[in-house]
């Protein structure tokens, strides 16, 4: 079934961002922007957490959450131990989401409009997995091009 896929996929995936950010060298790098980086791993986290808690935990799970998009990509120097409980709880709302999801949802049409035209609900979790994995790839690259310049501990 799509959604025990879309479980197992965002479990890793968002594990996988936790251990992006616990192998920052320096845990100030996780907040450094440089030339051709628009967006720090750390903003892209606060990012990923704000997405899957609205268009997962809110909408689909039913769970209080106001999202500052704003702040996502503006707040700097959370430290890191508090960015992966907020990633662990992140992890835990999705999943607990998906795992009461009815599966005839998946047809339904998806309660927000995101795009430019409605969408079901089956897509539009299949585009955030997506962009869950899309950000992943950016701070995995932004860690090791940080990484990079920094020497070794």
């Amino acid at each position: 079934m799509l959604t025990d896929t879309l479980r197992l996929l965002f479990q890793r995936d968002l594990k996988r961002v936790q251990q992006e950010l616990s192998s920052y060298r320096d845990e100030q790098s996780i907040w450094r922007v440089d030339k051709g980086i628009a967006n720090s791993a750390g903003n892209l986290s606060l990012h990923l957490i704000g997405n899957l808690n609205t268009y997962i935990g809110a909408e689909l799970g039913g769970r209080a959450y106001t999202r500052h998009r704003e702040l996502e990509f503006s707040l700097r120097n959370i430290p890191r131990l508090q960015l992966l409980e907020k990633l662990g709880e992140t992890s835990r709302i999705v999943d607990e989401a998906l795992a009461h999801l009815a599966p005839e949802r998946l047809a339904q049409e998806y309660s927000l409009l995101v795009f430019e035209q409605k969408t079901s609900t089956e897509f539009m979790l299949v585009h955030l997995a997506t962009h869950l994995g899309y950000h992943l790839g950016q701070i995995n690259y932004h860690r090791r091009l940080l990484d990079s310049r920094q020497p070794p501990n």
